[in-house]
């Protein structure tokens, strides 16, 4: 059996909306449903009858966002009832994993066509309560936030593990010596390159606004913050000695992002030159606590199963969940040239909704490379509980 090239024929997402704000009203499934849709209608020639699987990343999947996602984004964007879905959670990495599987999927002959991304709300994720050990308890109930990170955790699970995803980015800043100056100076640039490319129309091929959300850009990204401003921030994880910030680490956000993939014969049907083609992936894992620098040997494996080095690349997005997190990771690719990394911004000036992220990072980074003309691109996250996930793009 051969393996089938597959290509990235077109990415979109929503603009990242901040956590109760222009994208709160907004259910996830439909967040999910508008991408999918405006996807398929950017590529009239292509019957949606062809697409033969619809893959959705999503990290919380508590809320509406229940009843697998993926499928209902399928039939509330009119699509025909005989397009599947499936939903995958890989936290963090999801809407990567989501454009992994499906590839996957393509390049063994399993499908021609194949949409795949991610979707969250986090302003939208519900509290759960637990039902009681026993039926009629007097006591009272305690209700958990599904928003962010560890709730209903196992005692079997070591303390070391368990600890907050801030205080793992504490952690990385103490393994590498990266104080809050640096981590500051990092958020800034993130803002700033994030500012220009709006302001260049750098995003406009790639985001398509929710109809009456009255979001037609980021809206995190701070053009006129300033290290004075960063620096007036208390630390959010360690009252004492603490490095990282609101202001250096993504915030809590809004969005959906999905990608169109064929291989050779699907690529006909859709009448258009391609984004990028799918090289290589890779996951691996790593100590609970040092998420943060779960890329480190996911990007080195996939860059290794391409046959490509970082002096090849030409873009590369890293997920910045955290100032800490990212400087970390670069710390330990001193052959990297830091100036390929995030060239739009990165997600703590763009935002950072958990399930979507990935696909909004592998969307970019072909837009990009459609834009270069040529060159090979890398995506990657780190991820909660301890793992990484990267992906190779070339042109």
């Amino acid at each position: 059996m051969s393996i089938r090239d597959v290509y990235i024929v077109d990415a979109v997402r929503t603009p990242i909306g901040k956590f109760g704000g222009a994208l709160a009203s907004v259910r996830p499934d439909d967040l999910a449903a508008h991408v999918v849709k405006a996807l398929v209608d950017r590529t009239p020639d292509l019957d949606p009858a062809l697409v033969d699987d619809v893959y959705f990343g999503d990290a919380n999947g508590a809320g509406e966002d229940n009843r697998d996602v993926a499928r209902m984004a399928v039939l509330l964007a009119g699509l025909p009832v005989t397009v599947p879905g499936v939903t995958v959670n890989r936290l963090c990495g999801s809407g990567l994993e989501a454009v992994v599987q499906a590839a996957r999927a393509i390049a063994l002959g399993d499908a021609s066509v194949a949409i795949a991304g991610g979707v969250e709300s986090m302003s939208r994720a519900p509290w759960v309560l637990q039902k009681p050990e026993r039926a009629f308890p007097a006591g009272h109930q305690q209700l958990h936030s599904t928003t962010l990170g560890w709730r209903m955790t196992n005692p079997a699970m070591p303390a070391e593990w368990t600890v907050s995803l801030g205080e793992g980015a504490e952690l990385v800043a103490d393994k590498h010596a990266l104080g809050r100056d640096v981590q500051d100076a990092f958020a800034l640039d993130s803002h700033r390159k994030a500012a220009e490319a709006w302001a260049k129309g750098l995003y406009d091929g790639e985001v398509v606004p929710y109809p009456g959300a009255e979001l037609t850009r980021d809206e995190c990204v701070r053009e006129n913050t300033s290290l004075e401003a960063l620096g007036r921030l208390k630390p959010a994880f360690r009252a004492d000695g603490g490095t990282v910030t609101a202001g250096n680490a993504s915030p809590l956000n809004d969005g959906a992002a999905a990608l169109l993939l064929v291989d050779e014969d699907g690529l006909r049907e859709t009448g258009r030159e391609p984004l990028a083609r799918i090289r290589a992936s890779a996951v691996t894992g790593i100590e609970p606590q040092l998420f943060g620098l779960g890329p480190v040997a996911a990007v080195q494996r996939a860059l290794g199963r391409a046959d490509r080095s970082f002096a090849d690349l030409t873009t590369f997005e890293l997920n910045e969940a955290f100032a800490a997190q990212a400087l970390g990771c670069l710390a330990e690719w001193p052959e990297l040239d830091p100036a390929v990394v995030n060239p739009r911004g990165g997600a703590i000036a763009l935002g950072h909704p958990l399930g979507a992220s990935g696909a909004r990072l592998a969307g970019s980074v072909a837009h990009q490379l459609a834009a270069a003309g040529s060159g090979t691109g890398l995506a990657a996250l780190c991820i909660g509980v301890g793992q990484g996930l990267a992906l190779v793009l070339e042109r």
